[in-house]
This record gives structure tokens, C-alpha cells and sequence, in this order.
């Protein structure tokens, strides 16, 4: 039988909480967190999908765990302003993961959407990577282009967090699956605080199949949605982004959709 658990453990290892395992884990942690502090997911079998809601204020949502373990890092600082204010605050905390039904195995979804990606690897996608991100800061991070939130009419604070290229023409952004899945459908929703932002009237998308696909953008807040041609992939890359003729020089994405299903 497929099971998972979960355990909360601190920066010099040790476990302050754990679940039995099971279909369907919880924790409710009645203590504040500290620096250093990481919620371990635990699965019985490698490849599993599960629904995690490691923050009460943040929506469940699909991972992937590739392997038997995938762990989340209790964000601190300059990183908790990419979420609201009232995120990971407090001395209760309820975390929740379960295993996802086979119903919700074979569903049409976003794909990309993951509000608990982080920098680095953590086991669990999908997973987000950029060459270059503005300035290093955590609200101009490659991961704040997966995490469901649309707000584009500001930057620089949460709500308005977006994957930001620092003026770069080279810049290129990665979405990694962890496991094959079928694309047929992109949404992309660029950051527009205009007149301060810029806007791209062009990109290409490369797949790991070794297609490609070139995406023309308009001046718009609004997603724009392009239909593929169904692909096998496990992971894709954003890249050749061209800048419209314009003052400014900020263009910045705010969601990338990939919309499809897991592979049987």
C-alpha cells in the first residue's frame, strides 16, 4: 500500500513532530517556527503525486515526489515577501498532505502550478529555474511565475511577485516536471505596471522532446493563452524574449500555465 507521513525537524536535525504514516497526514504545530526549521514529506514508494498544504493560508496543491523524500524550507526574512503577511506567522500551524486519487491523476490541470517551489532541489516539482533573476531578490524569483497568484498591476511586493530578467536579452526560464507529462496548452501572463513595465511581443518555448514553439505577446494584464500540439515532455525552457519598442526596459512574466495531464 502507497503511504506517506510527514515530520517537522529543526536546523540541527532533530524532530520536534511526526505523523503516522498513511493515505492522508496531518500536524497541527503549536509553536512558532525558527530559522532552520523544514517540513520533511516522506513517501513509502518513489513517484508519487501528492496534495500538500505545508502553509494554512496557501492552497493545497499537486507535487510530485520523484523520490522518497522531499522537504520544504520554512521560508524567513527577505524570503517570506513573496507571501502574505499572515504566512507562517504564529504558534499554530496546520500542515496537510495526502495522496492524489486516481481521479485527480487522470484530470486536465495546470501543470506548472506549484506555490511551494523554492530555490535549489527539494525533491518534489515542479520546479522552476532562471539564469538570471533581478538583483537576486526573493519577489523577482523564477518560482513566483508558478505560484497561482495574477496580481500584474505592481511589482516589488507581495501580491505583485514576479520572475524578473534584470534587463537581460539572454534571459531564459525553466520549468522542470520531474517525470513525463502532456502539454497541449500554454497560458502566460505578463507583469504589466505600465508605464513603469515594458512588455515581450516575442519568446520561443523549447521542449525536452526537441521541439519548439514561438509565442507572440500583446500589450495586455489579461493571460494569453496559446494551444499546442499535444507533446510528451518532462521539462521546458522560456527563452529568445524580445522587448517591445518602448521607454522602458522592465519586461517581467508573473504566470507561466502549462495545461495538460500525467501520463498513464
Amino acid at each position: 500500500m502507497q503511504t506517506i507521513k510527514m515530520k517537522l525537524i529543526d536546523a540541527k536535525q532533530t524532530t520536534r513532530m511526526t505523523t503516522p504514516e498513511g493515505g492522508s497526514v496531518s500536524m497541527v504545530y503549536a509553536a512558532a517556527y525558527q530559522p532552520g526549521d523544514m517540513i520533511l514529506l516522506e513517501c513509502g514508494e518513489p513517484g508519487q503525486l501528492c496534495v500538500v498544504q505545508f502553509e494554512d493560508s496557501i492552497a493545497p496543491a499537486y507535487i510530485y515526489a520523484a523520490g522518497r523524500m522531499a522537504i520544504y524550507r520554512i521560508p524567513f526574512d527577505a524570503g517570506r515577501i513573496v507571501f502574505s503577511p499572515k504566512a507562517f506567522t504564529g504558534e499554530r500551524h496546520l500542515i496537510r498532505a495526502r495522496l492524489a486519487t486516481p481521479e485527480e491523476k487522470a484530470a486536465r490541470r495546470n501543470l506548472a502550478l506549484n506555490p511551494f517551489d523554492q530555490h535549489g532541489e527539494n525533491g518534489f516539482f515542479p520546479h522552476s529555474s532562471a539564469n538570471v533573476e533581478t538583483r537576486g531578490e526573493a519577489v523577482f524569483a523564477s518560482y513566483n511565475a508558478i505560484d497561482g497568484i495574477y496580481e500584474n498591476a505592481s511589482h516589488g511586493e507581495w501580491p505583485y511577485q514576479s520572475w524578473g530578467i534584470n534587463r537581460d536579452p539572454k534571459a531564459a526560464w525553466t520549468l522542470d516536471f520531474g517525470r513525463p507529462v502532456t502539454i497541449d496548452e500554454l497560458r502566460l501572463t505578463l507583469r504589466a505596471d505600465f508605464p513603469h513595465d515594458s512588455y515581450w511581443t516575442q519568446g520561443s518555448v523549447d521542449f525536452s522532446d526537441g521541439s519548439t514553439e514561438v509565442l507572440h505577446f500583446e500589450k495586455t494584464a489579461a493571460p494569453q493563452v496559446f494551444a499546442i500540439a499535444p507533446r510528451n515532455i518532462t521539462s521546458l525552457t522560456l527563452h529568445s524574449l524580445i522587448k517591445a519598442d518602448d521607454p522602458s526596459p522592465f519586461p517581467a512574466l508573473t504566470q507561466f500555465e502549462a495545461w495538460g495531464t500525467e501520463q498513464a
